[in-house]
Formats: structure tokens, sequence, C-alpha cells
């Protein structure tokens, strides 16, 4: 009978991620990640082939987690708006609970190596950018604006200020004031216009 693995994937992608945040994309290796977790070398490149892999799934698993809360506030509420409005606070509300992954996410996946990942994880990574491309335009004509004007003013309403709102605290490394939510459904609010 085999030996149950003593480290799992996720507990090795627990110290990817933190590595990450103390270091940078950069802090994130094979053996950085074998000697932060007390595991044989072998632990990691059995579940990762190269670093490469490791780094696609880093940035992957934390994108996902956080898209999964946002589809989930986005489809929230029949009121579109009420909708939007979960959807800009959920960008602040999963930083202020999840600060080491927020701060993972001030990167991009180029800093995380794409042009070196896999077909799939490329591909996966795509399927999630489209996903939010899609229900964002769905939402826009939801709305009753069309076209990519439209499209554009919702992306920045719900993606870009409340990120730019938990991207200038945690480069201070500062806590999230307690009104960020509100003040990103303010500021949704006012770019999606009147009802």
């Amino acid at each position: 009978m085999a030996r149950p693995s003593r480290f799992d994937t996720d507990q090795l992608l627990d110290v990817a991620v933190r590595l990450a945040v103390a270091s940078g994309p950069a802090g994130v290796t094979m053996s950085a990640v074998a000697k932060e977790a007390g595991a044989p070398s072998g632990s990691v490149y059995h579940r990762f082939p190269g670093r490469a892999a490791l780094l696609a799934e880093v940035w992957l698993r934390t994108v996902e987690r956080f898209q999964e809360g946002y589809f989930a506030a986005l489809e929230s509420d029949p009121d579109v708006r009420r909708s939007a409005c979960a959807a800009a606070r959920h960008v602040v509300a999963w930083s202020r609970a999840h600060p080491g992954q927020a701060a993972l996410l001030l990167y991009g996946a180029q800093d995380f190596g794409r042009a070196d990942w896999s077909e799939e994880h490329r591909a996966r990574a795509d399927r999630g950018n489209d996903r939010v491309r899609r229900s964002l335009a769905a939402l826009a004509a939801d709305l009753g604006a069309e076209g990519h004007r439209a499209t554009e003013r919702v992306s920045l309403a719900l993606v870009d200020l409340p990120l730019s709102l938990v991207r200038r605290h945690l480069r201070a490394g500062d806590p999230l004031p307690a009104h960020a939510e509100a003040l990103a459904e303010e500021c949704a609010l006012a770019l999606l216009g009147p009802p």
C-alpha cells in the first residue's frame, strides 16, 4: 500500500502564495516552495512539472477563487443595479478577507510567466477572462447600454475602480478602511448612471 502524501497540492500552493506576497513572483521557485513547506523537492516536482506550471497554478487558483465570488455577486439579485453593486463590493470584501491573495492579484498573469504556461493553463485563464467580459457586456445590455463604450463604463465601475481602491491601500501596507465597500458601491452607481 502506498504511503499517503504529507504535502498536498493546496498546501504547496498556499506556501507559493506566501512567497509571492513576500517577494513577488520571482520569489516563487520550486526549491523555495520545498524549503518553506519543509518538503522534499520531489514532492513539489511530483505535483508541478516545472516552475511555469507552479506559477500558473498559483495565479489561476487565486484568480478563480476571486472570480467564483465575483460571478456569484453578479448573479445575486434579479435587480441588475443591485447585482452590480454587489460585484463592486465583492472586490473590496474579498480583498479584505484575503489580503495576501489580493496582493498577489495586483500583479498580472504576465508577471507569473504566462508566456511559458502550457496551452491548458493559458486556455483556463482565457476562459475566465472571457467569462468576465461576457458578464460585463450582458450587464451593460441589461442596463440598456449598448456598445463598447458602455461595456468600458461597466468595467470601470465594477472592476477598475474597486481594484484601484484596494490597490492603493494594499501597496501602502494599510488595512482597507471600514467604508471601502460603501465607497466602491457609490462609485459604481455614479458610473452606471440613473436607473
